[in-house]
């Protein structure tokens, strides 16, 4: 094994991965700030350097339906899109969910319209969080990279069968310059593997019937067969980070725990702020706090018992989200974690910081702002407001 040490972009950084797992289909449509990972692809296509067929269609909802024929014929699927886009794929996300379709999509998080807003919150994919894929979110360009070739081994285990969505923020991510080490295109290729299409639709020896009208008489059935897969690729998505981890030395689990087994307070956030919150923590605990940090990497499926487990010791708690719940008790991600504490008989406080939204950076001042109230809230044993926003003017 050999590795290659490089100043790249996310996005290169994602379409390099492409390159390397060679997928048979990509069918993708451009959209700000994912346009440059396929722009990139294509130029390994073109060059005759990969075996894919690259589809240009007319939307994302002709993207994601040509990305259903395709892995349902038996092929090796990738895509990508945004914000926008996405929500432009809800139609066909739940079909390829349904139909266990081991579709990979990078995600580049964008706020969603409107106003039009080009840069980064999580409002997308948390709005996808129901449709029955796998997501995994990535800090920095490195994660991505290496999220996006686990991605194709976890939703193509035999156990599992499902698409999965891999994160990362937009321009942030996407378009800033990083150090990324990448991995041997052979050693790539062996980790993900050859193919093994699953009831391929084009098997003329097993005629099969794919997208079939199915009513109250069993639909309630597959959906709890839906549920217990999705439920299900938990070891696998642990299995798959093992593998990865001897290949490549780089350690990847449900969740990343900084300084958290001893800590008093923390933080739990997604993707890149979590870079931005570890500096702060180094600076705190070099003033002898006890400050630590719970960064998600799975969110679905959502890992409850292990993340209320290890937040269980706190003192108290802040949970960040880069997007909003309309009319709802706090963000996405505390309303999941507030509940999995529920089934823990020490619940640390707990409250909800929204910040971010539409690429509103969040510095090291705001976060040791939060460090300071969880401080607060330790001594004075009071949550003032549970719900909170960070970074907006008043």
């Amino acid at each position: 094994m050999s590795t290659r040490i490089v100043a790249i972009a996310g996005n290169d950084a994602a379409a390099y991965a492409f390159k390397q797992i060679n997928p048979d289909v990509v069918a993708a449509y451009p959209i700000t700030p994912q346009t440059d990972l396929v722009q990139s692809f294509s130029e390994f296509v073109a060059d005759g350097v990969v075996d894919t067929e690259l589809i240009t269609v007319e939307s994302e909802h002709s993207a994601m339906s040509a990305c259903v024929g395709a892995a349902a014929a038996g092929g090796r699927v990738m895509t990508a899109t945004s914000a926008n886009g996405l929500a432009l794929m809800f139609e066909i996300l739940y079909i390829a969910a349904s139909n266990k379709l081991p579709i990979v999509m990078p995600v580049v998080n964008r706020a969603l319209s409107g106003p039009i807003n080009i840069h980064c919150d999580h409002s997308d994919t948390m709005a996808a969080r129901d449709a029955g894929w796998i997501q995994i979110y990535s800090e920095n360009a490195q994660e991505a990279y290496d999220n996006i070739i686990q991605a194709v081994r976890i939703a193509e285990n035999m156990k599992v069968r499902l698409p999965v969505m891999v994160m990362y923020d937009g321009f942030i991510i996407s378009h800033g310059i990083e150090r990324v080490e990448f991995l041997d295109d052979v050693t790539v290729r062996d980790f993900v593997g050859k193919y093994q299409p699953n009831f391929p639709l084009l098997d003329v020896e097993k005629p099969l019937t794919f997208g079939p009208l199915d009513l109250y008489d069993y639909y309630f059935e597959h959906k709890r067969q839906q549920i217990e897969d999705i439920d299900n690729s938990k070891p696998v998505i642990l299995e798959v980070a093992k593998g990865f981890r001897e290949i490549s030395g780089r350690e990847y689990g449900l969740f990343e725990s900084y300084h958290l087994e001893d800590a008093d307070t923390a933080i739990v956030v997604l993707s890149s702020a979590a870079g931005t919150a570890k500096e702060v923590v180094d600076e705190l605990r070099a003033k002898g706090e006890k400050a630590g940090l719970l960064k998600p990497r799975v969110f679905r499926p959502f890992p409850h018992r292990e993340i209320a487990q290890a937040l269980s010791h706190l003192k108290a708690v802040a949970i960040l989200d880069r997007s909003a719940s309309f009319g709802g008790f706090g963000g996405p991600l505390f309303t999941e974690i507030r509940s999995a504490m529920m089934e823990f008989g020490k619940i640390p406080e707990n409250i909800n910081i929204i910040f971010g939204l539409g690429g509103r950076d969040i510095n090291q001042q705001d976060i040791a702002g939060i460090y300071d109230q969880l401080d607060e809230i330790v001594k004075s044993g009071k949550v003032k407001e549970r719900v909170q926003y960070v970074g907006v003017r008043e």
